[in-house]
């Protein structure tokens, strides 16, 4: 049987599950974007790093990456035996095989990275990340088991100055994609903490009650006190305080359990900001429990889910350092974000298409084209079929712009003449 075939049957040829192929066009739109931001994250003075896919078992999962710990990849050890795969199995320990695992965010490669290069770094230190990870997801429309994350971080910053660059650059970069519409919305964990302190909320519960609270859009005020409920929680007022916290906006009079000094720096933030449309919402939870102050994440007006967030995760870095470091970054949902911006690429002009018959000059064909690149164009050959109007669909599709055909007569590239992909073939 050769390579391609599994017990005598066609193997399937599709990716992994979760994973995904991306024709050409598909690409130069992922690329498109991903040119913008790396643009305007430069711009507001970040400076682009990379880290390895791997990172030491051990640190994937010393409790700083949350739940996405447990949808990690794990590597296993090299030279493994028969007899210690069934000793792991057996005792539960299936981690204890692997020493190594796939990134499944870049906050983790990033403290690591920094605890690794401090000293050749500024002391305030704007990183920007653009790279695949790698989560064990559930795959479904909009979850894959490999995606882009676009990360910007500032270490060392424990002013606001650091949230007021992150927002900024991000925003920056939403609009030079074109994604009108969009806010930030933004908390602090302190008022949530002051909250979970108000309704008396045991300590050992407090994450496990943060969690309910975020559903609080998709379940209702009744579909979160059931759940606080069903954690243990006294519910005595709880429904009251909630009915009015997605009406808490900046000019509101501040409710007794909301921490007023990390409301007043929300204020000062949103002074800064302007023109960010910042939205206060005290709802507001992030996931991740390594977040110690502001959080924060961008809203559309038509889609029911975040297309970026980040906040700010002081005791990260020091888990590393053994000293404090201050954090915070700001992390945009490419994948979701590619979705929007839609399945057309821009069209280059630039891009030129020459068509020429069967038997044309090889030699006369590309010495054509290198002077057409060296001109500063992009130059694609093509031999002419008998479906010519399929042929330059193709080609639009892929972001030419112009054609040109190529006969014995043709001369110089000055003779060439270039018409616009779109324009009917069917006459040539």
């Amino acid at each position: 049987m050769g390579p391609d075939t599994i017990g005598g049957m066609a193997a399937p040829v599709t990716p992994p599950r979760g994973m995904r192929d991306f024709l050409p066009n598909e690409k130069a739109i992922r690329e498109h974007a991903l040119g913008t931001i790396r643009r305007i994250f430069a711009a507001h003075g970040f400076d682009e790093i990379e880290t390895p896919v791997m990172e030491d078992s051990a640190r994937l999962h010393s409790g700083l990456g949350g739940d996405n710990e447990k949808l990690g990849f794990a590597v296993l050890r090299r030279g493994l035996s028969p007899a210690d795969v069934a000793a792991a199995a057996e005792s539960g320990d299936i981690l204890s095989l692997a020493d190594l695992g796939l990134r499944f965010d870049l906050t983790v490669p990033l403290a690591r990275f920094y605890a690794s290069h401090r000293a050749e770094l500024p002391a305030v230190f704007r990183s920007i990340q653009i790279a695949p990870v790698w989560r064990a997801e559930r795959p479904q429309k909009g979850r894959y088991r490999q995606f882009v994350q676009c990360d910007i971080d500032i270490i060392g910053e424990a002013g606001p100055l650091a949230e007021i660059e992150l927002i900024s650059a991000t925003t920056a970069a939403l609009d030079a994609l074109g994604l009108d519409g969009c806010s930030v919305r933004i908390n602090d964990r302190r008022i949530l903490a002051s909250l979970l302190a108000h309704w008396k909320v045991a300590p050992e519960l407090a994450e496990r009650a943060l969690i309910t609270i975020d559903k609080l859009d998709k379940i209702g005020v009744s579909g979160v006190v059931t759940e606080l409920d069903g954690l243990g929680v006294d519910i005595d007022g709880i429904a009251d305080t909630l009915e009015v916290m997605p009406g808490l906006g900046w000019d509101a009079a501040a409710p007794a359990w909301l921490d007023h000094s990390a409301y007043a720096d929300l204020k000062a933030l949103r002074d800064a900001l302007p023109a960010s449309k910042l939205v206060f919402d005290p709802t507001l939870v992030r996931g991740m429990g390594y977040y110690t102050g502001t959080i924060f994440e961008i809203a559309h007006p038509e889609l029911g889910y975040s297309l970026g967030g980040g906040g700010r995760y002081d005791g990260m870095i020091g888990r590393f350092l053994g000293t404090e470091v201050p954090a915070c970054g700001f992390s945009i949902g490419f994948e979701r974000i590619v979705d929007l911006l839609g399945a057309t690429g821009t069209v280059d002009t630039d891009a030129v298409v020459l068509v020429h018959e069967k038997d044309a000059d090889p030699a006369r064909l590309v010495a054509l084209k290198a002077e057409l690149v060296a001109s500063g164009l992009r130059v694609r050959l093509e031999r002419r079929t008998k479906n010519l109007k399929a042929l330059l669909d193709r080609a639009a599709a892929a972001g030419y712009g112009r054609y040109a055909f190529v006969t014995p007569e043709t001369g110089p590239p000055g003779s060439l003449q270039f018409r616009p992909l779109g324009e009917s073939a069917h006459h040539h």
